[in-house]
């Protein structure tokens, strides 16, 4: 699997299965403008998902009446498949939070989407990987300091799945064997053999006792 990483406004891509973009290119979208044709921002990423015969995630600022959100558009071979939100939100931020994770049929691949705030919440990715993602596109505005990318490497380390994450001017690759690659280049292309490989993995739990259970 080909993923290519977009870091600034472009309208040609390498051959890719998935190219991921940052918040640089669609920008703010406003659905009331959309709906009433006024712009066309994510038709114009549909079309280029057409144009370049690959799925296409582009971080954006959503707006619904005023309600901001921090999203990610999908699309792939010409159609828009949806816009998943940012779930989390910290205290001092003007942006309303989302309520469901994204994950997509993409090319035939399954991937998953992780917003900015998210990434310091495993459970969201833990759920994707089990859902049986192949690979999670992570998106932030910026890069703050050096947490992402650490957190990204434990991630695909623990959960098994690889994650290509655009923050700010630079993209990311966690691989699942633990290692990462990064550039500041302004398109990257990162190389993956996606693989569902499972380990059997015992515990002990207190309680759940077997006594006066009968049996069926």
């Amino acid at each position: 699997m080909k993923v290519c990483v977009v870091t600034v406004p472009a309208q040609k891509l390498p051959e890719c299965d998935l190219a991921l973009f940052g918040f640089g290119w669609l920008g703010e979208v406003d659905y009331e403008s959309e709906l009433a044709g006024k712009t066309d921002k994510f038709e114009e990423a549909a079309r280029l998902s057409r144009s370049c015969a690959c799925g296409v995630v582009c971080g954006c600022k959503t707006s619904s009446r005023g309600v901001l959100r921090k999203s990610a558009a999908v699309a792939d071979r010409g159609k828009l498949l949806g816009i998943t939100d940012m779930n989390h939100v910290f205290g001092g931020e003007d942006y309303k939070s989302g309520a469901y994770l994204g994950l997509y049929s993409v090319g035939g691949y399954n991937v998953g989407l992780c917003i900015e705030n998210d990434l310091f919440f495993p459970e969201g990715v833990r759920a994707l990987s089990a859902c049986g993602c192949n690979v999670i596109a992570a998106v932030c505005e910026e890069l703050r300091d050096g947490m992402p990318p650490l957190l990204i490497r434990a991630y695909a380390y623990l959960y098994g799945v690889p994650v290509v994450l655009c923050a700010g001017g630079v993209a990311y690759f966690a691989e699942p064997a633990g290692g990462i690659a990064s550039s500041n280049q302004p398109v990257t292309l990162f190389e993956t053999n996606p693989q569902n490989s499972y380990r059997l993995v015992s515990s002990r739990v207190r309680g759940i006792s077997d006594e006066g259970r009968a049996d069926y």
